[in-house]
């Protein structure tokens, strides 16, 4: 085999198919593996292997057989003198066509060494329990590629394919795609949009539209069958699946042509179509300065045009209902039945099954134009709002008591519920803000709790280096001293307090009495030699991680307010009666009091 033409070859189909050229090649082992079983005439139960070589152009077919001593089913068992007889057969039938090929025949011939070589191998090979290949002659292969191949070949070309379209486009479903009309026949329209084709069929069009080959057209992606269901079958009919006439194809258009509801300022509440005749679409705003009607009309209708030219090409274009969405039922009814003026509506039941009820009251002239054509309005508007809607006549309604609510009425009743709504979720607003602000003040003041570093035990034990005066050698327990009470003189801006009673401080070490003395002592004499104290450093030796148990020291709030005086009160009587003498001269006149008329005499004059 010419392994450049077979590569061409390949590649040519592959690009054709949109599909890869490893795909074809799959293909192709599998369409060779089927025709050979069928040719085999077997069964499905026969195990058979292709071999397919690019490299070196080689491609070849065998059917594999176990080697057993007893057989029992020939089509898969095969005895070792069998398999001798049949590598002998072959091979000499082998030699007899080479001899036969002409000198211009040196690819064939090249073939058949090969397949030569093959036999050969499996001859030497052949052992009970092992296995067996006997290859497909030259001839037979030649014809299973110019007859049975091509169907199943074509099949699993196209399987590829399907695989690629749905790896494509398994994530567009639901949008809009621009293809070319390939074909047009009584029943169909043949769509390539690319990578794949889809046929549209007459309820996939709008109306009566009519296309040529060539023709641009944007289709709506509906869905993308799987290329196997869960038993390996292939899809029946197109495997994506367009359409024109449904109302996501609407739908995109008015995200496409209007800016308001492609950003979202304008939403689409519900459509309703019956595509070729007429189509309504409930629109509503997020924003109270933006009408949402005007939006999607546009300026003198430019907007709404533009949509509607795209609707098809029919002599009759498809009509499109633009509706105020209200969350206040009677008045969407109402509204739903444009472009009539409706009179009142009355809700008849709106519990019914399988749709609530609802009567609509409209002028007895306005009743054709209500129903519409073919009952077109009626059925749109029933099936946009949900409810099943019965038109009245005026005189009907009167004529039968209808008692039903005006539309003045309802308008008004629309507007305080829209106020009640607003009002209502003003005030679930503020409370969930609220609530989230008082979530954010527990937080900030949430009282943190420093972690403090753990006390090194080795620092624990360290010697701690405050002088503390040492006590006697022999100290005996001391019973628990009593607060002394002394009493304090009432001063005229606050009164007594009572007094706290003083617990004892207590002061607790890991030294000595004896370390301690000596310390003390050294310390002593380098302050005779004028070293400095740690006092006059600033510094404290104190470990910074001793723990409370080593160290108890009284709190501010617990020191005693009723300390002993430095004075008694007949020393500070004494102390106050030597101050009061210094300020006397000698003469006895109070020197405190300085005479400043000199001064005021002084600036009278220079005035």
């Amino acid at each position: 085999m010419n392994v450049k033409e077979f590569q061409a070859a390949v590649d040519a189909i592959a690009e054709a198919k949109g599909i890869s050229h490893q795909a074809v090649i799959n293909a192709l082992h599998d369409a060779l593996q089927a025709a050979y079983i069928r040719y085999l005439k077997g069964g499905n139960d026969a195990d058979v292997e292709v071999t397919i070589d690019e490299e070196n152009g080689y491609v070849t077919i065998a059917q594999v057989k176990n080697v057993v001593k007893d057989v029992q089913d020939d089509y898969l068992e095969i005895s070792p003198e069998d398999a001798k007889a049949n590598a002998e057969e072959t091979l000499a039938r082998i030699q007899d066509d080479m001899s036969q090929l002409k000198r211009n025949q040196a690819s064939q011939k090249n073939d058949m060494r090969h397949l030569a070589d093959l036999i050969k191998v499996e001859e030497k090979n052949i052992k009970v329990g092992g296995k067996y290949r006997i290859y497909c002659p030259f001839e037979t292969l030649s014809k299973l590629t110019t007859s049975s191949i091509k169907t199943v070949l074509r099949q699993k070309i196209a399987e590829a394919g399907h695989e690629v379209l749905y790896e494509i486009y398994k994530d567009h479903i639901g949008e809009l795609v621009t293809g070319t009309v390939e074909a047009v026949s009584p029943n169909s329209v043949s769509v390539n949009i690319g990578k794949g084709t889809t046929d549209l069929y007459k309820e996939d069009l709008i109306g009566e539209e009519d296309f040529k080959p060539g023709d641009p057209i944007k289709v709506y992606i509906e869905e993308v069958q799987q290329p196997k269901d869960e038993n390996g079958h292939s899809p029946k009919g197109a495997q994506i699946k367009a359409t024109r006439s449904s109302e996501g194809f609407l739908k995109r258009l008015f995200e496409e042509e209007i800016h308001e509801i492609y950003d979202g300022t304008v939403v689409i509440k519900g459509i309703a179509r019956r595509a070729g005749v007429r189509s309504k679409v409930a629109v509503a705003s997020v924003n109270d300065d933006v009408d949402p009607i005007g939006a999607c009309i546009g300026p003198g209708g430019s907007r709404i045009q533009k949509i509607v030219s795209q609707l098809g090409n029919a002599k009759y274009k498809e009509k499109i209902d633009i509706i105020p969405y209200s969350d206040y039922t009677p008045l969407y009814l109402a509204e739903s039945l444009r472009p009539v003026e409706v009179l009142g509506v009355k809700i008849i039941d709106e519990h019914s099954v399988p749709y609530p009820t609802a009567a609509v009251v409209i002028d007895d002239d306005q009743y054709a134009v209500a129903i519409g054509k073919r009952g077109s309005n009626a059925i749109l508007a029933n099936k946009l709002t949900g409810w099943n809607i019965r038109v009245y006549k005026k005189s009907d309604a009167e004529a039968e008591g209808l008692d039903y609510v005006p539309l003045e009425t309802i308008q008004k009743e629309a507007a305080e519920f829209k106020k009640n709504q607003e009002r209502a979720a003003y005030a679930k607003r503020s409370a969930e803000e609220a609530a989230a602000r008082a979530e954010e003040t527990k937080a900030a003041i949430a009282p943190s709790t420093p972690v403090m570093p753990e006390a090194d035990e080795s620092e624990v034990e360290e010697a701690v280096e405050t002088p503390v005066m040492p006590a006697a050698p022999e100290a005996k327990p001391v019973e628990e001293a009593k607060p002394v009470e002394t009493p304090v003189a009432p001063t005229p801006e606050a009164k007594q307090e009572p007094v706290a009673p003083v617990e004892p401080l207590a002061v607790k070490t890991t030294k000595t009495l004896d370390e301690l003395e000596k310390e003390l002592a050294e310390s002593s004499q380098s302050e005779k030699k004028g070293g400095r104290s740690f006092h006059e450093k600033g510094k404290s030796k104190r470990p910074h991680n001793i723990s409370e148990k080593e160290v108890a020291h009284a709190k501010p709030e617990e020191t005693p307010a009723n300390k002993m005086p430095i004075y008694s009160e007949e020393e500070l009587a004494e102390i106050e009666k030597e101050e009061n003498a210094e300020q006397l001269d000698t003469n006895g006149e109070d020197e405190s009091f300085d005479d400043y008329s000199d001064y005021d005499d002084y600036y009278d004059d220079k005035k």
